[in-house]
């Protein structure tokens, strides 16, 4: 009788499992900027989840992530969008079921980088500007937190989104840790798990040749989409469609 070793076996009942697609917001976004995203997978049968980001850093938000994955049975796809590129990056490095990484307009760090860096090493956008710290207590100590102006959101993160819907995103917005920005990226999981990369090549926050050079050296599969920022919001159907050819 053929005798399966117990790591090949473990990777068989994996292999016989339904995947499923975890999609992780990024900074001054929620959830719900998935829902359209979420309504077109579950249609097509595909089971998915959209958890809640903390915004709080790279390493904190990336075990969090992680300790969630972990609870699937069976394979997970993460995908990330914006500072969720670089959790899910994280994150895979947390939980052994992870098979795949698709970013939407996203960060993929290597270790060592910092988000901060990596924007300057890109050509400039407007983004900096539109920025609001707000200072607010945690733990007895005040921490900077940032948000995009209201008034300048519709602009800089979301342009082809109807004005009025931008703004309800605006008013709404979850603001990340300044500090997030300078914190190291731990190893990177993109070098050792196949990569999906959607570039929006109308990019306000992360420019687009930042997030080819990103896709490039990953040597991931890489779609463009022409979109803003915000594109898991203006184009869904075309996100769902790569997150579905991902799988």
């Amino acid at each position: 009788m053929l005798e399966i070793p117990p790591e090949e076996n473990e990777e068989l009942k994996m292999s016989e499992k339904a995947t499923t697609v975890v999609l992780v917001h990024g900074a001054f976004a929620d959830a719900s900027s998935w829902n359209e995203v979420v309504a077109d997978l579950t249609a097509r049968g595909i089971n998915v989840l959209a958890p809640a980001n903390e915004l709080s850093g790279i390493a904190r938000d990336g075990k969090r992530l992680a300790a969630q994955v972990r609870e699937i049975d069976g394979p997970v796809v993460l995908v990330g969008h914006s500072y969720g590129g670089a959790v899910i990056t994280a994150a895979a490095n947390d939980a052994d079921n992870v098979t795949g990484l698709v970013y939407i307009a996203a960060f993929a760090p290597d270790e060592g980088e910092t988000l901060g860096g990596l924007n300057e090493s890109f050509p400039a956008t407007d983004f900096g500007a539109g920025l609001a710290p707000h200072n607010l207590p945690a733990d007895g100590d005040d921490e900077t937190w940032l948000s995009i102006a209201t008034d300048k959101f519709h602009a800089l993160f979301a342009a082809d989104v109807p004005a009025a819907q931008a703004d309800v995103m605006g008013r709404s917005q979850r603001p990340i840790a300044a500090a997030a920005f300078g914190e190291p990226a731990p190893a990177a999981s993109w070098k050792r798990l196949p990569t999906h990369f959607l570039i929006a090549t109308g990019d306000q926050a992360i420019h687009p040749d930042g997030e080819r050079e990103m896709a490039k050296r990953a040597g991931g599969t890489t779609i463009e989409v022409d979109a803003s920022h915000a594109v898991s919001v203006s184009q869904p159907k075309a996100v769902a469609d790569f997150i579905a050819s991902a799988l």
